[in-house]
């Protein structure tokens, strides 16, 4: 895969790069702040989409320059490693985020109550969500510097 002469994965990763820590700290502050979920529901759960996006096609492309350049795969087979475990991870952290977007509730800040919204579930399994939510934001920060760190010894030495 190729955009204007140069392989895809080399453009679409800075997109991951960006995006997923995005992500992260997006749906850290939805779990943790009730009060402001009514402004961060929509911008959480559409960050995250755009971060799941990248990052498969940053797999996919990456899969398809390998196939390209096959003598490169020992260099890469670390940073390959990591970022299968990253796009499934971040199919975990999709999940949990659109449920979580749907199913907890949260004030509202403005004076009219606009925005306010009841949780669909009791309070114990609404922090548990919550929880979950912060785990697997983590979970998907974490893997996506270890597979950044990888590629990035992969090329540079």
């Amino acid at each position: 895969m190729e955009f204007a002469g140069l392989p895809l994965h080399f453009l679409v990763v800075h997109t991951a790069v960006v995006f997923t820590p995005l992500a992260a700290l997006a749906a850290g502050a939805f779990a943790v702040l009730p009060k402001w979920r009514w402004l961060s529901r929509w911008p959480t759960a559409v960050i995250v989409v755009i971060a799941f996006g990248s990052v498969w096609t940053a797999r996919l492309s990456g899969a398809s320059f390998l196939d390209t350049r096959p003598e490169l795969r020992q260099l890469v087979v670390t940073h390959e490693a990591r970022g299968e475990l990253l796009s499934y991870l971040m199919i975990g952290f999709l999940i949990v985020t659109l449920v979580a977007a749907w199913a907890l509730g949260g004030t509202s800040a403005l004076a009219s109550g606009k925005g306010a919204r009841e949780s669909v579930m009791a309070t114990a399994p609404e922090k548990v969500l919550s929880a979950v939510l912060v785990l697997t934001a983590l979970a998907a920060l974490v893997q996506v510097v270890l597979t950044g760190d990888a590629g990035t010894r992969a090329v540079w030495g």
